[in-house]
């Protein structure tokens, strides 16, 4: 219903929005090459960005709408516990630094577009390389559903009610990545993170005083936990492990992801790789601030029909209407950024993975970008399915199932950069264990993040991502140990 709109803030968030699709638009021109029909250029911004454009693109795919909406719901939930992405944004930097730099290396020289190029190179295995493509393509969809969640939450924030906006918004998203490709989300990523940078400051400064303190916040938050009988402000014992799984596993699966590839494969060098990993820990900061907004929602006695809810309704009331709407379109267009991201990066490894090796491997470089563009818009579409199709308490479930998967791609991707000891085959089957047992590990606990396990010493729960990475390691292991003996034990039996 139209009058339940708050015209104020309606106002404030259509301006933004039009401003950053306008934007989306223009980005065709920015930087302008000769064509962007070629996947270097429409995919990758012509392998040209800079440190500050770095900066700002892959802070903008890897903080999103989980930032923004899942990780304050899941505090607002959960406490403490929910901070578990605190610790992980500050492993997964000296990864970043040490490993992106050669992956980008190897990329740079060869041509390489995607993780699926990659493995490929390394391996000379189409099975391999397409089993690769198939879990980016497939990890991308839950996570490209969690930001169009993060969007629809913010509409509805608005007084906007009913699916036609979410739609409305979906294809503009649509049409600029179509039509600008990777340098649409560049450029609209600087207005992202400075929009989100100014609600995360006005939050922070003018929050507390309105109720009492943080003194105050941890207080009725703490007092909330304990009527519950739930949660905490801080971790009790039986959490640490559960925590530290989370922690590790999620690390390892970020930068596996075919978006935050994409944002390094754009990059200009291995330097601009290095620096990036020493400067987005500010995000970090950034990250800690808004997971405290979940504990802010008790001290303000919100009544919550959702989890996911906490932000919009902090804002909606304790802020004047204008700056909600600013909040809410820092939020939707927080989501737009790495919607378009993934969404290229998964069109991506579809077209070079799938389409030109198993469909058409005459394609022209044209024809790899029509294909590319064609195959994001499908993306978005399966993206809007799984928010329909997939049943998950939080909207955080969605990106840790996706990271469950992908980070069964990372022994193949990895180790082939500083190892020449694994098969195409062993690294296969550890891969389709590792899927295989995760996702079934995760249907029977409820598409849960953890599983449980007796030690011992008594249960313990681990983040099922982990479980089914170190499942797949270990088959890796065993069956390029058997396979290297088998010659040997061969020509044992010929000799007797």
């Amino acid at each position: 219903m139209l009058t339940d709109v708050d015209s104020a803030a309606f106002a404030v968030f259509l301006a933004l929005f039009i401003l950053v699709t306008g934007m989306g638009f223009v980005a065709s021109r920015w930087r302008k090459p000769e064509t962007l029909a070629h996947l270097d250029e429409w995919g990758l911004g012509g392998r040209k960005f800079g440190t500050w454009i770095t900066w700002f693109l892959v802070g903008g795919d890897f903080y999103t709408a989980y930032t923004v909406i899942a990780v304050p719901a899941l505090v607002y939930a959960v406490g403490a516990y929910g901070f578990f992405a605190l610790p992980y944004t500050i492993i997964v930097y000296p990864f970043v630094f040490a490993v992106m730099p050669v992956l980008w290396k190897v990329a740079k020289e060869r041509g390489y577009v995607t993780a699926g190029d990659v493995v490929r190179g390394a391996y000379g295995s189409r099975g391999l390389e397409l089993a690769v493509a198939a879990t980016g393509v497939l990890a991308t969809m839950p996570y490209i559903a969690l930001q169009l969640i993060g969007m629809e939450v913010a509409i509805k924030a608005l007084g906007l009610h009913g699916e036609v906006p979410l739609v409305l918004a979906f294809l503009v998203l649509a049409l600029y990545t179509y039509s600008s490709g990777l340098r649409a989300p560049a450029l609209i990523a600087f207005v992202k993170d400075i929009m989100i940078y100014i609600v995360v400051i006005a939050a922070i400064a003018i929050v507390p005083s309105k109720l009492g303190g943080y003194g105050a916040i941890f207080t009725a938050a703490d007092a909330a936990f304990a009527a519950k009988g739930s949660g905490g402000i801080l971790l009790s014992p039986a959490q640490i492990v559960p925590y530290a799984s989370l922690a590790l596993g999620s690390a390892l699966a970020a930068f596996m992801y075919p978006h935050t590839l994409t944002g390094i494969f754009a990059s200009s060098g291995g330097n601009t790789i290095r620096k990036n990993a020493m400067l987005l820990p500010a995000y970090t900061l950034l990250l800690g601030l808004l997971a405290l907004l979940g504990y802010m929602g008790h001290a303000a006695g919100l009544k919550l029909a959702s989890n996911n809810d906490v932000v919009p309704e902090l804002f909606k009331t304790l802020f004047p209407s204008w700056f909600a709407g600013f909040a809410f379109a820092a939020i939707a267009i927080g989501a737009l950024v790495p919607a378009a991201v993934m969404s290229i990066g998964a069109a991506n490894l579809f077209t070079r993975n799938f389409w030109k090796v198993w469909v058409d491997p005459k394609v022209t470089p044209a024809g790899e970008a029509k294909v590319a563009k064609i195959t994001s818009m499908l993306v978005k579409v399966g993206a809007l399915l799984a928010i329909l199709l997939m049943p998950t308490q939080f909207a955080l479930d969605l990106q840790l199932l996706g990271g469950l998967w992908i980070l069964q791609t990372l022994p193949a991707l990895v180790f082939g950069l500083y190892l020449n000891w694994f098969s195409s085959t062993a690294l296969l089957a550890g891969w389709a264990v590792g899927l295989a047992g995760g996702s079934w590990l995760a249907w029977s606990d409820g598409l849960k993040p953890l599983h449980g396990l007796d030690l011992g010493a008594g249960p313990v729960a681990i983040y099922t991502g982990v479980l089914a990475l170190a499942l797949n390691i270990m088959v890796a292991v065993v069956v390029n140990l058997v396979l290297k003996g088998l010659p040997q034990a061969r020509l044992s039996r010929e000799a007797t």
